[in-house]
């Protein structure tokens, strides 16, 4: 089974074509699945691949040739697992996503991954973590996904959920939605009011009907902000 994990990296451009930067680094801090790298985790994997280079790719696209930028070579250090990726400048799409890099606009990264071994590990303060011991690595992808550069942090995985700052702007975004649920039913409550406010009296004329018979307007944007609503009830739920 092949999973993915993804990271910010400020990555160096070492030369033309040429980007360094860390796929996995060895800190303590579990990511937003729960799980931490264990550090020699991809020891055996690199050496089974010897001079074989890592396939570097555009979002994990493997059904077209177009999509392989380059290939990368990774090593193991004090932080975490080094990567350089030579991108094939002659193809359009490396060449594009190399400019994209370099502008600032591309600085999320993800590698594919199948587990060999891991096992819980219980870190500081007693927070459980899931720690990947023994990791095959298929490919390192460029993911499109902008980046926040006050958020960015060199060389640490992204994704992460579960530091207090984290927490604090989750809560936010919960606030905020539930502001907009009350905006919508005091919209849908209002419909309803005007609908009574208008009904026609016995010596008024009376507006013309769609051809069902129902006012269409009024009904479309009570579906809409219904739809709208529920959407917002969803992502909350998850």
């Amino acid at each position: 089974m092949t999973l993915y994990k993804s990271f910010h990296v400020k990555a160096e451009d070492a030369g033309e074509g040429i980007i360094e930067g860390y796929a996995s680094t060895w800190d303590k801090e579990p990511d937003s699945y729960g799980d931490i790298v264990a550090k020699g985790a991809f020891t055996r994997t690199l050496k089974e691949r010897g001079d074989n280079p890592i396939p570097f790719l555009f979002g994990h696209r493997t059904d077209t040739p177009e999509m392989n930028l380059g290939a990368a070579t990774a090593v193991e250090d004090d932080k975490g697992l080094k990567f350089t990726a030579k991108l094939d400048l002659d193809n359009p799409n490396a060449a594009y996503t190399y400019k994209l890099f370099k502008e600032g606009r591309i600085n999320q990264f993800s590698f594919a991954y199948a587990v060999r071994d891991a096992g819980e590990v219980e870190l500081d303060e007693g927070v459980k973590a899931n720690e990947l011991r023994d990791l095959d690595l298929f490919e390192i992808s460029a993911v499109p996904i902008p980046a926040n550069q006050h958020a960015v942090v060199t060389d640490v995985k992204a994704g992460r959920r579960n530091s207090k700052a984290d927490a604090d702007i989750l809560d936010q975004i919960r606030e905020f939605a539930q502001n907009i649920l009350d905006s919508i039913d005091k919209l849908n409550g209002d419909n309803t009011d005007d609908e009574h406010a208008d009904e026609p009296s016995q010596d008024k004329p009376t507006a013309p009907e769609s051809d069902d018979g129902s006012d269409s307007g009024d009904e479309g944007k009570a579906a809409f902000l219904e739809m709208k609503k529920q959407a917002i009830l969803s992502t909350l739920e998850r």
